[in-house]
């Protein structure tokens, strides 16, 4: 890969042209239309958060280097940016009136209201780029390398630069737009940032079953994504339809492998929506997460739920009577070893070796209290199960 170092090019020559696109897909043009500013392979614009644009300005302002810049060659007179957009995107935006900083009164102000002498100062910031020109195996690898530092690539990001082409911008235009009108549908099931590839790494996911890398690598010449697209909306609109309700706890959760699970199982919306209140009112469900796949499941795995144990002063108790009781009549203090035939009918278990039970499961309405408490061996209280 070649490199040549430019130290002429000031921001007004960038910011000449320059365009923000506010749903984030491929776009963000400068430098008279020959700069890409955000190529197919670079992230969304994330410094959009009135501290790091802010601070972009402020350090122009105070005279402080702002770092190299790297543009990628692609033609005679055509660059992309390689790094640096999140830098170029907040001078650019800042100059064309985006977001406003406080002067020294701490008053806000944008670019066409600030003094003139500070306007010429941002404008004639000289910057120090790199122009690279090599293959597209070598350009992405540099990217890569040169974006570990700082807010470092995470592995949408990743997989969108090493993949890019029209399938990655359909993508992104779809999944990664924070001005889709269904975002906010979407948010009560995934969690994350729509400007981080959260949404598109989870419909990845889902319609990959976890591959992502190798689907993107067979899709990547696509010119659609209509199965992404289709298995995304199936998965949400399966999940919204089997409840009805919507619970903080949703966001987040395994959707694509529980429709996978259970799309073929037929369920009462109004007995799901009935199940999922009582048991968020259930004062002994520790983990609401775990709701969902409880109920999906048919009410049989309550270790999803954390169901709340007994704590230690009721095993101490109980297994104090229980062991009194149990040497008493010369059995084992253990109730269901002592009905048994075989060495352990009178052994008495020590604490440590028991576990504490519910009489009646708690699923069946036993409560976690010490009246429905009782002392197993840990064999038969494993082996007990939800009986």
């Amino acid at each position: 890969m070649n490199t040549k170092l430019q130290t002429e090019i000031t921001i007004e020559d960038i910011c000449d042209g320059f365009v923000y696109n506010e749903l984030e897909g491929k776009g963000l043009f400068g430098l008279s239309g020959k700069l890409t500013i955000q190529p197919e392979y670079q992230r969304n614009y994330i410094y959009a958060d009135g501290k790091r644009d802010v601070a972009v300005i402020e350090s122009i302002l105070k005279g402080y280097p702002i770092g190299l810049i790297y543009f990628n060659k692609v033609s005679a007179n055509n660059f992309e940016v390689l790094d640096g957009q999140q830098r170029i995107t907040s001078f650019g935006r800042f100059v064309t009136n985006k977001f406003a900083i406080k002067d020294e009164n701490g008053m806000e102000q944008y670019f066409s209201g600030i003094a003139k002498d500070k306007q010429e100062k941002i404008l004639n910031t000289k910057l120090l780029i790199y122009e690279c020109e090599g293959s597209e195996s070598e350009i992405k690898e540099w990217f890569k390398t040169i974006n570990i530092a700082g807010v470092p690539l995470n592995n949408q990001e990743l997989l969108n630069a090493v993949y890019s082409g029209q399938f990655v911008t359909l993508c992104k235009e779809e999944f990664s737009n924070s001005q889709n009108a269904n975002i906010q549908k979407w948010s009560a099931y995934i969690s994350g940032s729509v400007n981080r590839q959260d949404f598109l790494e989870r419909a990845l996911d889902w319609v990959s079953k976890g591959n992502i890398g190798d689907y993107m690598s067979r899709h990547r010449n696509d010119n659609n994504i209509n199965e992404v697209k289709n298995y995304f909306n199936s998965v949400i609109d399966w999940v919204s339809t089997v409840f009805t309700d919507v619970e903080s706890e949703m966001r987040g959760l395994e959707w694509g492998r529980l429709y996978e699970t259970y799309k073929k199982q037929p369920y009462d919306p109004k007995d799901i929506s009935k199940k999922v209140k009582e048991l968020y009112a259930d004062p002994y469900v520790k983990n609401r997460k775990g709701v969902f796949e409880y109920i999906l499941g048919g009410s049989i795995d309550t270790k999803l739920l954390q169901v709340r144990v007994f704590d230690e002063a009721t095993k101490k108790s109980v297994y104090a009577k229980q062991t009194k009781v149990a040497e008493e009549k010369g059995i084992s203090n253990c109730p269901l070893c002592s009905i048994g035939n075989n060495t352990n009918k009178t052994k008495i278990w020590k604490l440590k070796e028991m576990d504490a039970d519910h009489v009646t499961a708690w699923s069946k309405g036993g409560a976690t209290e010490k009246e429905n408490c009782e002392m197993l061996c840990k064999t038969h209280n494993r082996a007990k199960g939800n009986k």
